[in-house]
């Protein structure tokens, strides 16, 4: 989108608004970051901010040399929307000397690499064809792996390159490869992805599992992310969703009691994969758990993950409790500065939600998997990928995999444009 010349200009831009640009460029992507994987955003919210990230970005390249400095500028504060803002600019102007000094400190910062990857999947594909490959032929590990990842972000497979990179002796490269196979659906790949799952990296491992699963395999990696699921001290949501959604129902339901019965209260990994199983017979313990302000809110959300009611239009929602505190606050002296990923789901009011299911509940008959409202088909994912909230998307791109491997999975982090072209 951003690929046009820039202007000669009569007189210097005003800097003031040129800094503007940079920062609000940094700042936003670090939004995007968050609503991506938010429970309240839709495709076309997503749209709403892409175009303001894709207009200050616009503004540093009319710009100029100006508009560079000034992103470059920002990379002395080192995080991941920085470096966003100054690759989009390396990219569009085609600056492989800044790429170069940015493709080091993205092997050096793991922010840095994560800004990187991101301007590589916000600019088009065809920007990218040199860049691409000379990352895919370096000889650095770290490099072949961000080339791995730019390919996956555009749905672009590399060929030979990553059959080779399953096998590199670098963790990281290896894991962005698992991942590359998986999303673009290398069903080719699938034994040497089953081969992996002994790695002596935990990590890669993991990754080794989900892209078996991702790419057909219904044996050995779901015992590994089986027993993954029912080790208390990981919480491993990805994981979690892909084996209650691949697994045969009734082993899926008796997965999500034992997980259950090694908790001694109801926990928020409980409540979440009750969401993912989507047995409506569990839909009355979650309107029972509706009136704790604890478990209100990700209750409302496995309701919804089940039902496919929104709880906000269809105004069966409650007021938050009062004094409530939600994500990071500004005493200095409070470490706690994780973000409360609740925020913005809305609190149901369990009687109104109660009358509703009432009058809603013979929709499903007991025994039914049923996914944001429907019996999961790729064509209810797809369904799911037009209208859904981000979270909703994440596991409707994952279901539509498994429902059919070799599929791609549907990239719901890439720009709002893209999506849409490709849904319709």
């Amino acid at each position: 989108m951003h690929s046009s010349p820039a202007p000669t200009f009569a007189r210097p831009p005003i800097a003031a608004i040129v800094q503007q640009h940079a920062e609000e460029s940094a700042m936003l992507r670090h939004v995007r970051s968050v609503l991506v994987r938010a429970p309240h955003v839709k495709l076309h919210q997503l749209r709403r901010l892409d175009d303001r990230i894709a207009a200050h970005l616009d503004g540093l390249a009319v710009a100029g040399d100006h508009g560079t400095a000034c992103a470059r500028a920002g990379l002395a504060r080192g995080g991941a929307g920085e470096v966003f803002a100054a690759a989009v600019c390396a990219l569009e102007s085609q600056d492989d000397a800044a790429l170069d000094k940015l493709a080091s400190l993205a092997a050096a910062e793991p922010d840095a690499q994560r800004g990187l990857l991101s301007a590589l999947g916000w600019v088009s594909a065809q920007q990218l064809q040199g860049t691409v490959r000379r990352m895919l032929a370096a000889p650095e590990p770290q490099r072949r792996a961000i080339g791995l990842g730019a390919c996956r972000l555009h749905g672009v497979d590399p060929g030979l390159v990553l059959a080779s990179a399953l096998q590199d002796a670098d963790a990281a490269l290896r894991i962005q490869a698992l991942r590359a196979a998986a999303e673009l659906g290398r069903v080719d790949l699938l034994d040497a992805a089953l081969a992996l799952l002994g790695d002596a990296e935990p990590e890669v491992a993991r990754h080794a599992a989900q892209a078996a699963c991702l790419l057909g395999d219904r044996t050995t990696s779901l015992q590994w992310l089986e027993a993954a699921a029912l080790r208390e001290e990981i919480d491993d949501a990805r994981s979690t969703l892909i084996v209650l959604q691949a697994t045969r129902w009734e082993r899926a339901v008796e997965l999500v009691r034992t997980i259950a019965r090694r908790s001694p209260e109801p926990q928020r990994r409980v409540i979440r994969a009750c969401g993912w199983l989507g047995d409506v017979r569990l839909v009355p313990w979650l309107i029972e758990l509706m009136p704790h302000d604890r478990f209100a809110r990700i209750a409302g959300e496995a309701f919804s993950m089940i039902t496919g009611a929104d709880l906000a239009a269809l105004d069966l929602e409650r007021k938050p409790p009062q004094g409530l505190e939600s994500g990071p606050t500004d005493d200095p002296e409070d470490d706690d500065v994780a973000l409360d990923e609740d925020d913005s789901l809305p609190w149901p009011d369990a009687a109104l939600v109660q009358r509703w299911w009432a009058a809603q509940a013979e929709r499903w008959p007991a025994g039914m998997r049923s996914f944001v409202g429907a019996p999961a088909t790729p064509a209810h994912c797809e369904r799911v990928l037009r209208e859904g909230y981000q979270r909703q998307r994440i596991a409707a791109a994952l279901q539509r995999c498994l429902l059919q491997p070799g599929t791609p999975v549907f990239p719901v982090a890439a720009p709002a444009w893209r999506q849409q072209r490709r849904l319709a």
